[in-house]
């Protein structure tokens, strides 16, 4: 079953933005070639939601961090095979010797260039085939480990007598045209199944050595995966992973404490929390490293977070419609059996006090109900906290604010509890708005 969430989610948490600032994705892409790229984008893309699977996935990245590979194969030639690869191969021996032969000649009578581009392709194909084989024979895999099987299947590749006379050709544009016609087809469709393996091989290299690179200098850790059964996200110095000396929180949610009700001031870090909460859900539904110090989880269905939610002009949705419509979708989903993490970020803050004070009680008390999921609902009406005590399945935590000269400072850690701060109107007046008003009021009545 795919993993469940959507765009505003992914949107929300900055998962996936390419070219956005700080995204996960932007955090990770360190690799050497367009093909782990779009692997990586690929991986990303799509969160496991097996356990084993998960943990297979984290325990190829631990095995290439522990080893600290290098990646030592050519990227320039690796997309010079890439395309060339791409340009088709003949069927038959005698289609590619004539096809050779006609670019070679056109190369000789009209400085054509397809005849210098077959000779490079194939030149990159020998070079980085034997960059790999050479790769290859310094990994140990432990026996019986199940990456095993895909190293011995590269091997087998290698070892193939034509790829070998392949490799040890240091000069293959000294070929002659009918060995240069031999190679062609060879690669380009007798072996082409065996040779697109060999890039996706490659590619998938790129990405674990990548990976792992950016854990180590990160210092980021791997989740446990649970079984598929219970519902628990046991969390011990959690962090955003885009930034830089972050404060580390310690979670735990589980079937028997399954909502976190969530208060404090305006910057104390709520937005951050619920936000690092939902990409060590995410990533560690990956495989990836987590910007934590450790990790156990049970595999989930799905990630649904309503943090920004925006109005929406053209069908004529209102914030706190739009606001509704979000609460509506995670009502469905809970609903149907999903297991899913739901994350909301001040509920129903796009109307009046009244309103969201019964509609983030109501709301709230209705989903802690659903023990198979697990939630964390913020909000700054800290008297919804008050009425909800009696829930013996909520946890009520906080984010504090210090004191300092008359100055809010922020610990960014979590506590037990529910908020008393209560700093709004201290920081209008330490920003001097309405004396800024008054004043001009003041100056306007003098004329």
């Amino acid at each position: 079953m795919s993993f469940i969430t959507d765009k505003q989610t992914t949107d929300e948490l900055n998962l996936l933005g390419r070219y956005q600032p700080d995204s996960i994705f932007g955090l990770f892409n360190n690799t050497h070639t367009r093909g782990g790229e779009r692997l990586l984008e690929k991986l990303l893309k799509s969160p496991l939601t097996n356990a084993t699977l998960i943990n297979q996935r984290t325990a190829i990245f631990q095995y290439f961090q522990k080893k600290n590979y290098s990646f030592s194969l050519n990227r320039e030639q690796i997309g010079i095979v890439a395309n060339w690869l791409d340009s088709g191969g003949n069927k038959t021996y005698a289609g590619s010797l004539f096809s050779t032969l006609r670019k070679k000649t056109l190369s000789s009578l009209v400085h054509d260039e397809q005849y210098a581009a077959q000779i490079a392709g194939l030149s990159a194909a020998a070079q980085v085939l034997q960059q790999l084989f050479i790769f290859l024979s310094g990994i140990v895999i432990i026996e019986n480990h199940f990456y095993e099987e895909k190293i011995k299947s590269i091997k087998k590749i290698l070892a193939d007598k034509n790829i070998e006379k392949l490799r040890s050709l240091a000069t293959p544009k000294k070929l002659s045209v009918k060995d240069v016609a031999f190679y062609d087809r060879l690669l380009k469709y007798t072996m082409i199944n065996e040779i697109n393996k060999i890039l996706e091989f490659i590619y998938e290299l790129d990405v674990n050595i990548t990976v792992s690179d950016v854990a180590r200098q990160k210092r980021f850790a791997y989740a446990e995966a649970k079984s598929d059964f219970g519902n628990e996200i046991k969390i011990k110095g959690l962090k955003h992973p885009a930034l830089n000396n972050a404060v580390g929180n310690d979670l735990c949610l589980d079937d028997k404490h399954n909502l976190l009700f969530l208060t404090g001031a305006n910057m104390a870090g709520k937005s951050t929390l619920i936000k690092s909460v939902g990409i060590a859900l995410y990533m560690a539904h990956c495989g990836f490293p987590v910007a934590v110090e450790e990790m156990v989880f049970t595999a989930k269905d799905g990630l649904f977070s309503s943090i920004n939610v925006p109005d929406n002009i053209s069908l004529g949705y209102s914030h706190f419609y739009a606001e509704v419509l979000r609460v509506k979708r995670a009502a469905e989903l809970v609903s149907q059996g999903r297991r899913v993490l739901v994350m909301f970020d001040e509920l129903f803050k796009g109307t009046n006090v009244k309103d969201a004070y019964e509609g983030t009680l109501e709301v709230t008390k209705a989903f802690s109900k659903y023990t198979d999921c697990l939630f964390i609902i913020s909000t700054h009406i800290i008297e919804v906290g008050e009425a909800l005590k009696s829930s013996g399945n909520i946890k009520f935590g906080y984010m504090p604010t210090i004191m300092e000269s008359n100055k809010p400072c922020y610990s960014y850690l979590l506590t037990e509890g529910i908020t008393e701060d209560k700093q709004g109107m201290l920081i209008i007046k330490n920003e001097g708005v309405v004396e800024l008003l008054n004043k001009n009021i003041y100056i306007d009545s003098i004329k």
